[in-house]
């Protein structure tokens, strides 16, 4: 990159809590009286055994259709309820069930699973052979799907892809083997039953996004391979359209060593070539180009013409007889929120920092503040602060540019292949936006990077300037960058966060993203 690129920075800030302009959902309406009463549910702290940062994870476990009137959105330790009546939504304790609760079940388990089709229990589960191979051979590793029909003990295998296949795929035949398989969803659409495979990725494993398809009649199987979702991890599916010509819903994400969860396409409509299943129309909606509230869809459920998509950042439902129209989504974004009191609170500029940057004081009577994160200061004592949005930034310089980025094939087409210090953050529009699940909640040690994320000399202590706060790029060359974070810390005994929903909105004068143009240098 030649040269220094300078941004001149957009001085606004982005409301996340502006109410939708037009919305073209139809919502079913139901009785109000029927809707969950309002709760305050505060945000969970986790025991010492347990990983600071799971206290923001947000992650649609589980949707419950609960009656008429409300739909349960399950996360690890809160629900979100939504209310068909009046479109509100209601934060609760969480009553996701134990055999889906993470630490409780296992994603590769080798049991059977079942599923009624046409009032018959059909059997299944996706095995890797060798279990456990000790040394990867293209020659006989492979990934397999078994299925019982009614009436059967004995299962019809059928392979799905080899170790051989993924090398071939993946254009290396060494340091790669066979991921674990996982089922992520069982779908009953027309005549067929569809499954979607995923695996275990990182540290060497991999795998190929598949989906399985069934008729029961002719006892014919259909194996789909999406090649632009080459070592993709599809997350959930659901079908929609002709059953002869169906259209494949998927949210996808990709892993990587010590973290399952990073983003990639977003939400897809894959749309196979009759000719080529493995060969089709692939549209992404992802954070860049759509309302898509997550970058991670981890969660679908489909209600007639109304998709609803759930990721770790919120829930969107989706119009889907006019998907690309941006009004025909309805988000809303999960955020935690604390009181301001009449005192004020100081804030400071850096994780560490010993001074008060400045104090902030409420403008009213019961003034809230958004809650970012939480983070240690120190790991043996636990003692950690709150990261806080504000509107009044800090400047800062960092000894790291940028530089091209060489995994495009997994990233949405409208990310700029620039690898920079806010990689993680996304262009909404205005500024750099971070959302839950771009945060890398299960990051070993001393959890997610983000801007000036350093350590002492014994790893025991951290300091950081920001971590989700939005993100203004002021200069950029390839051996520095400069930014304006517009967020701050608290002292953690000083809030008492509670759990919410808003509704989430693109900002209406969107602006061009400044790492574009930076692209084309490098």
């Amino acid at each position: 990159m030649k040269g220094i690129v300078k941004i001149i920075g957009i001085l606004f800030l982005v409301s996340a809590c502006t109410a939708p302009i037009d919305n073209n959902i139809q919502s079913v309406k139901g009785e109000v009286k029927n809707c969950p009463k309002p709760a305050v549910v505060s945000l969970s702290v986790p025991g010492e055994e347990t990983d600071f940062y799971e206290r923001f994870d947000f992650q649609i476990r589980n949707v419950v259709e609960v009656d008429a009137d409300t739909v349960k959105f399950q996360t690890r330790n809160q629900d979100f309820v939504f209310c068909r009546g009046n479109n509100s939504w209601t934060v609760q304790s969480g009553t996701l069930p134990e055999n889906l609760k993470p630490q409780n079940s296992s994603e590769y388990s080798q049991d059977l699973q079942k599923i009624q089709f046409q009032g018959e229990t059909y059997q299944y589960r996706v095995l890797r052979e060798p279990l456990t191979p000790t040394v990867p051979d293209p020659n006989q590793d492979e990934v397999f799907f078994e299925l019982i029909p009614p009436n059967n003990k004995q299962p019809q295998r059928q392979i799905l892809y080899t170790l051989k296949e993924l090398q071939q795929q993946t254009n290396a035949n060494i340091g790669i083997q066979l991921g674990l398989p996982r089922i992520t969803a069982a779908v009953i659409y027309g005549n067929r039953i569809w499954w979607s495979v995923a695996f275990e990725q990182g540290e060497g494993n991999d795998g190929i996004a598949t989906i399985v398809g069934y008729e029961p009649q002719t006892n014919k199987f259909t194996f789909i391979k999406p090649e632009e979702l080459r070592s993709h991890q599809i997350t959930d599916l659901v079908v929609t359209g002709n059953s002869d010509n169906p259209t494949f819903w998927m949210g996808t994400k990709i892993s990587g060593e010590g973290n399952p969860y990073l983003p990639a396409k977003g939400l897809v409509a894959y749309r196979p070539n009759p000719q080529n299943l493995d060969s089709g129309s692939l549209t992404s909606y992802n954070v860049y180009n759509s309302p898509l509230v997550g970058a991670i869809p981890n969660k679908l459920r489909l209600e007639n013409n109304q998709l609803w998509v759930g990721t770790s950042n919120g829930v969107c439902q989706i119009n889907l007889q006019a998907v690309d129209n941006p009004q025909s989504w309805s988000c809303w974004r999960f955020t935690a929120m604390a009181q301001l009191p009449k005192s004020g609170l100081p804030i400071y500029s850096q994780l560490s920092s010993q001074t008060p940057a400045f104090t902030l004081y409420p403008n009213q009577v019961n003034e809230t503040i958004e809650v970012l994160w939480w983070s240690p200061i120190d790991f043996q004592t636990r003692k950690g602060r709150y990261e806080v949005r504000t509107t009044q930034g800090f400047t800062v310089k960092l000894d790291q540019g940028a530089s091209r980025y060489n995994f495009g094939r997994f990233l949405p087409p409208e990310k700029p292949l620039v690898y920079w210090p806010g990689f993680e953050w996304h262009w909404n529009g205005e500024r750099f936006v971070r959302g839950f699940d771009e945060v890398a909640l299960n990051y070993s040690g001393g959890g997610p990077t983000g801007i000036g994320v350093t350590f002492d000399p014994t790893g025991h202590k951290r300091s950081a300037n920001a971590i989700r706060g939005d993100l203004e790029l002021l200069e950029i060359t390839e051996k520095s960058t400069s930014v304006k974070y517009y967020s701050g810390w608290m002292d953690e005994a000083n809030l008492n966060p509670y759990l919410t929903v808003v509704p989430h909105t693109k900002p209406q004068n969107q602006q061009p993203n400044p790492l574009v143009a930076i692209a084309k240098q490098l």
